[in-house]
């Protein structure tokens, strides 16, 4: 009986999915117009707006990630502000702050380009660490304290930050604590020798698609909603969470050689954060449950910046993403 029960409900979840899940095609395709061959891109966009949470996207310039991000803006019709992130940036300048007007021998509040449905927080490792850390605090709290009065913020709520390769000059690292509160690390690659061919010439030519309105906030309002309904089996959660566990205590999943790569896990953080981006996932393909791929497809860019490595990882030329595999490939799928 109990069987039975349980498949009318995820019968009836996927009728609501499907329902509330029509508008992805209309919007992948209306990005697709104008942002060629970074596919990947723009489905961690949407599982990152979907599942209220914000990106990091990391990639040489000119990868289109500022267009990304403007594209999906437009194509919700929401509102979009830009914040270029330099040395000299002042937490005023993100938040807003308290002007003086002299006629009416007063405070007025002048509120901040955070106060948008998407922000694009451009090179956030150029800013320094207080600049930073009022952008990931509205991005916790999702309200933002100007003098004495607290405004909540726009939703839906998408902060896309971008940070160059850390290697450059001039730039601050984000601590370890400040990374964790981006629900997706995405790593940009450049394009192929045939879509740069397409890039190359409708640029010379100044053909620019325009993306079309096809999504109201208040639908991206609803489906973030639905998100929470799509099902999730204890075998799925378990699953996560051996593969959590295993980047703290590898050597109780047979990896002892991964124990002294590994400085620290990733946090609780991060098994919520699975569990919503696979959530998201699902719900992008349609589906009113969650199944071991939809997990192996986000893992990585849900894990990739919550592992600390060591030294010796260093040396040796081990990355995060290589820990990751290993462990997901170790894994048991259900």
């Amino acid at each position: 009986m109990n069987q039975e029960h349980t498949a009318v409900d995820i019968a009836s979840i996927n009728d609501k999915v499907q329902a509330e899940s029509a508008f992805i095609d209309q919007l992948q395709s209306e990005m697709n117009k104008v942002i060629v061959g970074q596919q990947h891109m723009v489905d961690r966009l949407l599982i990152g707006l979907l599942g209220r949470g914000h990106i990091l996207l990391e990639g040489v310039p000119g990868l289109a990630k500022t267009l990304a991000i403007t594209t999906l803006s437009q194509a919700v019709s929401a509102s979009f502000s830009r914040i270029q992130f330099t040395p000299d940036l002042l937490p005023a300048d993100v938040v807003g702050t308290l002007i003086y007007n002299m006629k009416d021998a007063d405070f007025a509040i002048r509120k901040g380009p955070i106060f948008a449905n998407f922000v694009l927080a451009d090179e956030i490792n150029r800013a320094p660490a207080k600049v930073q850390s009022a952008l990931l605090e509205a991005m916790q709290e999702k309200q933002v304290t100007i003098g004495d009065t607290t405004f909540p913020l726009e939703r839906p709520f998408l902060v896309m930050a971008t940070q160059n390769p850390v290697d450059q000059e001039g730039t601050y690292p984000l601590p370890e604590a400040q990374m964790d509160r981006f629900m997706l690390k995405t790593v940009i690659d450049y394009p192929t020798i045939a879509d740069e061919q397409f890039i190359m010439r409708a640029n010379l030519k100044k053909e620019f698609p325009k993306p079309n309105p096809v999504v109201s906030p208040a639908q991206i309002l609803r489906a973030q909603d639905a998100v929470e309904l799509v099902y999730m089996d204890e075998k799925i959660e378990k699953y996560i969470l051996d593969i959590v566990f295993a980047t703290r205590y590898p050597e109780k999943y047979n990896l002892p050689d991964l124990k002294p790569l590994i400085s620290f896990g990733a946090s609780p953080r991060g098994s919520i954060n699975l569990a919503k981006a696979a959530k998201c996932y699902a719900f992008i393909k349609r589906r009113g449950y969650v199944i071991p791929e939809d997990v192996r497809a986000v893992v990585l860019d849900v894990l990739r910046h919550r592992i600390g490595i060591t030294y010796e990882a260093e040396a040796e030329n081990y990355t995060t993403e290589d820990i990751v595999n290993k462990i997901v490939n170790t894994i048991e799928v259900p």
